[in-house]
């Protein structure tokens, strides 16, 4: 197969109004980015929430919350995208749904919901294994010195947990920025939303896939690069070593 490669495409106008076809992909990728990191920062307070309730002694909200880790990590991403955009305004009621399908930014708000929720089943797994590493006279030692249960996990043992996981955390990340794409299902012009438009205008899909493929690939490398920045800030000698055997 002869395929002419032509990496001036980028500098040409692209169709859709966005200036040049780099400058739609770098469009693309803020609403990438935006979406990803919105995202998780729902997906990390839900999962610190849900993670660490099925660790408490009450077992009627270990039920709830191991209930919901199983609801949203066991259906398929795709399948929880389709549900919220298209099947969960027409369970509400008919004012509501109609203001939800009208919001400007409607693809935007739903994946952000479905990405947050999805992920938040995931890191709530990974708080839960968090805590469940740490030595069990952490929580004993806690209350000896008169912290009631939450004050306990607040002081005590999530500060240690969070260190411990930063590792499966960064993951978590990356998987979120990578999951993300699936937004395009339901209109959101993220990165591969704008590479799919690109190839479709100019029909150089190669180019267009080649320059996603090395975005996706820069903002991961410098998310990694972050992330461990900040477990080398936060480390405690010993303590990773202590909660997962000596390595990540």
């Amino acid at each position: 197969m002869n395929y002419n490669w032509d990496w001036k495409i980028f500098f040409q106008l692209s169709p859709d109004g966005q200036g040049t076809y780099l400058q739609t992909l770098l469009y693309g990728l803020g609403w990438t980015v935006v979406t990803a990191l919105v995202a998780w920062v729902m997906a990390l307070f839900l999962g610190a929430v849900v993670g660490t309730i099925r660790t408490m002694p009450s077992r009627f909200w270990v039920t709830i919350a191991n209930g919901y880790v199983e609801l949203f990590r066991n259906i398929p991403l795709l399948v929880q995208m389709f549900l919220w955009y298209f099947v969960f305004p027409d369970v509400l009621p008919d004012r509501l749904g109609t203001a939800l399908k009208q919001m400007p930014n409607a693809p935007f708000v739903t994946a952000v919901i479905c990405l947050g929720f999805f992920t938040s089943s995931r890191v709530a797994e990974q708080v839960k294994a968090g805590i469940g590493s740490l030595p069990r006279g952490q929580r004993m030692a806690g209350t000896a010195l008169g912290l009631t249960l939450p004050q306990a996990y607040r002081y005590v043992l999530l500060p240690q947990a969070f260190r411990i996981i930063i590792p499966p955390l960064t993951s978590e990340f990356l998987n979120i920025i990578k999951n993300s794409a699936v937004a395009l299902t339901i209109g959101l012009l993220e990165l591969t939303a704008r590479a799919r438009s690109m190839q479709e205008f100019s029909f150089h899909v190669f180019e267009a896939f080649s320059a996603a493929t090395i975005i996706y690939i820069l903002v991961n490398v410098v998310v990694v690069n972050l992330m461990r920045v900040i477990e080398h800030r936060v480390r405690v000698p010993g303590l990773i070593a202590m909660g997962t055997g000596g390595g990540h």
